[in-house]
């Protein structure tokens, strides 16, 4: 699975920029009770899956970006063992290698090298977890940080962190060292083995080296194939044989031949025991396993065969005969030798087997693949979605028909692109990366193919793999917009739904090969469509009115946060650099409105849906707010830098929306507040980092109030529901009645023109109350159209221009409507 974030690299920047003076006063916190959004498990590659050779239904996995997992065995579930990452720790989620200790069985690390590997078999004083992102140049930037040795004497229930002096790569093509193998044959007990074998990421070349005084010196293993690389090398100690995968590609998506031998330990002769051959070989090989209750029983999967399934052989006699997991009938009818369910994860795609081929049941990009060391019957492995397995394995050998079940229950293991959580229909709608996203109609229930009545719906009509963003229409919330990114069938990115995300329509107005960014749609979407707003990917923004051919808008530069009026259907929002951009004329022009203070990155406009005009914008210097549509902005005090934020249900009736923020004040985290920035709480908590914070997108919902859904780059969606009391207002304030906060003052920013901008500045101090008195501007005599007029602490005019009437929202707003 790979990281689709396109704003990354940006919001990384953001990131390390981030470094003003923290807040005088510590934010309080409130308890929250954290769980997964549940889509069925899987989502992404998991390349490798280890059981502890010594104490039985001890297992554990690893993903590429959504961390390291523990078995369950008595019902195949999965706890996540890296939920405490947070943003100084995001890059633990890009697990390169795990290990469990076959001597101390409480012991587990995840070990780092110069690349990622699996280490099968450990010693115990050297069984290790690695993790880490990514290596090479462009990678890096994403991932400055070095690698970890996490290590756990615990079952994975803590671990302390051992930092390495240089990168490695969990979610990169062909992970280096590819793997590290113990001959547990060599040796006495309670000494350091002396045979140590690996194998390299090194093609067409030598591949594969031993040391036999425990790795003080290392020699080539003479007469190895250098052909391919060497994918996985597995140990049968009663046989006395490594057996090796091989591919001509560095995995785990590419490769179009290898091959499979056995390297006898006592004779070292290398055979060949390649299943296939010919036109039947057109892939790879990755995962092995071999059934240690059984010696000579191994297994070995096709690497990266995406039609007509992926494959994987089993053979009981040391690899002299094999046979599949499927086979032709007649082209273009198959046979396939298993029974299928994807019960926990119905999104994965048809739950009934027969001869037709395509279907993909069997999996892609197969590099791990593990037999219970305690069960022969016990099988498990590893896909570039999900885990399968299943409790039946020696039927391969009699009636030659397996039982295949998706086993990732657990596993949440998706890159979230957007949420929404509109005020009718589904309480969550969720853009994902490779896997398009739900309408979840239940959190806590798996999702599922749009033809079944299910908690969860899956998209198709028009299909992509990636959803990049969504919006609402604020006057119509079952009007929904999402945009893709490249690989639709029919070649156009945006796609319409009128019920709420259940069936969509193709906007044939977006041209082919314009793809991903961000979306706003409308207020007022009708049947036949009205306004979409499109920032796309490298094409500038866009927009269409009633699905006509999208116009580029050339008055908003090309990589600015946009978002629409939710109950002006002619107003729409941008913000790029410093600049605050209205548009009045359903998005075709956009004029600067005012400037954001100091900020060189704006991430995220979220507009108040039950007010025009009301708006917020994250930045790397902080969070802005106005109530005038742009006009002016008030810098809320104390956050030095805001990614993601959200509007969600308010407290009371007549209260403002509960504004959530992944931010830094006084330190990053995920805060809310119910008084229109004034007083703050912090939500999560040290179990729950949620990751990278510059990564990760939120959602308030706005029918619970404290409900707040955050989704994670490899870890999912979570969401949040307030399940302790709330510290009183004036906690995140002094208790005193002044206090100087002249490094945390509050800029007010208006601009009467393009070219004549003021700048006033007004240090604010902190006391008991949580009114805010800080004004956008000198009080007049008439507020202007859709601008506040009232409110706690407003001493702003109070009377409207002809055509419009104070009208009361809450305690804090009060707006001046059209009459």
């Amino acid at each position: 699975m790979r990281l689709y974030k396109a704003e990354l690299v940006s919001a990384l920047a953001v990131l390390v920029a981030a470094v003003a003076a923290p807040l005088v006063d510590a934010v309080a916190s409130q308890a929250y009770t954290w769980k997964n959004v549940k889509i069925g498990g899987g989502g992404g590659f998991v390349p490798g899956i280890v059981f502890n050779p010594k104490e039985q239904g001890v297992a554990y996995a690893r993903t590429d970006i959504g961390g390291a997992y523990k078995l369950n065995p008595a019902n195949d579930t999965w706890t996540p063992l890296l939920d405490f990452a947070n943003d100084a720790t995001w890059n633990y989620w890009g697990v390169a290698a795990l290990a469990t200790d076959p001597v101390q069985t409480n012991r587990l690390y995840l070990v780092g090298i110069p690349a990622a590997f699996d280490l099968l078999v450990v010693e115990r004083e050297l069984s290790l977890q690695a993790t880490g992102g990514y290596t090479n140049s462009f990678e890096l930037s994403l991932s400055p940080n070095n690698g970890n040795i996490l290590i756990s004497t615990d079952y994975g229930s803590t671990f302390t962190a051992s930092p390495l002096p240089f990168k490695v790569g969990g979610n990169m093509p062909g992970r280096g060292i590819a793997w590290v193998t113990f001959d547990s044959t060599s040796g006495t007990a309670g000494s350091p083995t002396p045979r140590i074998f690996v194998g390299v990421a090194n093609l067409g070349s030598t591949n594969i080296f031993v040391s036999t005084n425990a790795g003080s010196t290392w020699s080539a293993v003479p007469g190895q194939n250098t052909t391919y690389l060497p994918h996985k090398g597995v140990l049968s100690p009663t046989e006395k044989v490594l057996y090796v995968s091989y591919s001509n590609g560095a995995g785990p998506y590419d490769g179009t031949l290898g091959s499979v031998f056995k390297y006898n330990l006592t004779s070292s002769v290398w055979t060949d025991i390649t299943p296939v051959s010919g036109s039947d070989l057109y892939f790879g090989f990755g995962g092995v396993a071999v059934d240690l209750k059984t010696p000579g029983t191994i297994m070995v999967a096709a690497l990266n065969s995406w039609w007509p399934d992926g494959q994987i052989y089993r053979s009981t006699n040391g690899g002299a005969t094999w046979s599949p997991l499927w086979s032709w009938l007649s082209y273009p009818t198959m046979n396939k030798f298993y029974t299928y369910s994807d019960s926990l994860a119905p999104w994965l795609g048809i739950d009934s087997v027969d001869g037709t081929p395509g279907d993909l049941q069997i999996g892609w990009m197969m590099e791990a693949l593990v037999i219970d060391p305690f069960d022969s019957n016990h099988w498990l492995y590893g896909t570039g979605a999900t885990i399968y397995g299943g409790h039946n394995l020696k039927l391969w050998d009699t009636t030659h028909n397996v039982s295949i079940s998706s086993l990732a229950d657990g596993i949440e293991e998706t890159s979230v692109q957007a949420l929404l959580s509109p005020p009718t229909g589904a309480p969550l709608i969720s853009a994902l990366g490779d896997i398009q996203g739900f309408v979840h109609n239940d959190l806590t229930k798996a999702g599922t193919l749009p033809d079944e009545i299910a908690p969860s719906v899956n998209w198709v009509n028009p299909t992509w793999s990636t959803t990049a963003d969504l919006d609402y229409a604020g006057l119509n919330p079952l009007s929904i917009v999402r945009i893709g990114t490249g690989d639709s069938t029919q070649g156009k990115q945006v796609a319409l739904s009128n019920d709420g995300g259940n069936t969509w329509s193709q906007d044939f107005g977006a041209a082919d090969n314009v793809e991903g960014g961000k979306v706003a749609l409308s207020g007022k979407f009708i049947s036949s469509g009205d306004t979409v707003l499109w920032r796309t990917n490298g094409q500038g923004v866009m927009v269409s009115q009633f699905t006509n051919p999208f116009a580029n808008v050339p008055s908003l530069p090309a990589t600015a946060a946009i978002a629409s009026d939710k109950l002006n259907n002619s107003v729409f929002y941008g913000a790029n650099a410093n600049s605050f951009y209205l548009s009045t004329d359903g998005g075709k022009t956009f004029t600067v409105k005012s400037s954001l203070g100091t900020s060189n990155a704006p991430v995220k406009i979220v507009v108040n849906p039950k007010v025009t005009g009301d708006v917020w914008v994250s930045t790397d210097t902080g969070l802005f707010h106005s109530t005038n549509s742009g006009t002016s902005f008030t810098a809320i005090p104390g956050i030095s830098a805001a990614w993601a934020i959200a509007l969600g249900a308010p407290k009371t009736a007549t209260s403002y929306p509960a504004i959530f923020a992944a931010a830094n004040i006084g330190g990053v985290g995920y805060f809310r507040s119910d008084d229109m920035g004034v007083n703050w709480i912090q939500i999560n908590d040290v179990a729950h980092g949620f990751g990278s914070a510059s990564s990760n997108c939120i959602s308030g919902d706005p029918r619970i109030y404290g409900r707040v859904y955050i989704g994670t780059n490899g870890r999912g969606i979570f969401y949040g529901d307030a399940s302790g009391a709330a510290p009183p207002p004036s906690s995140t304030a002094s208790s005193t009645s002044t206090v100087s906060t002249t490094s945390k003052s509050t800029s007010t920013v208006s601009t009467t023109s393009k070219s004549t901008t003021t700048v006033s500045t007004t240090t604010t101090v902190k006391s008991t109350s949580t009114s805010s008195t800080t004004t956008s501007s000198a009080p007049s005599a008439t507020q202007t159209a859709f601008g506040q007029c009232g409110g706690q602490g407003w001493t702003g005019p109070t009377a409207c221009v002809a055509g419009y009437t104070c009208t009361f929202s809450n305690d804090f707003y009060s707006q001046c409507v059209p009459s």
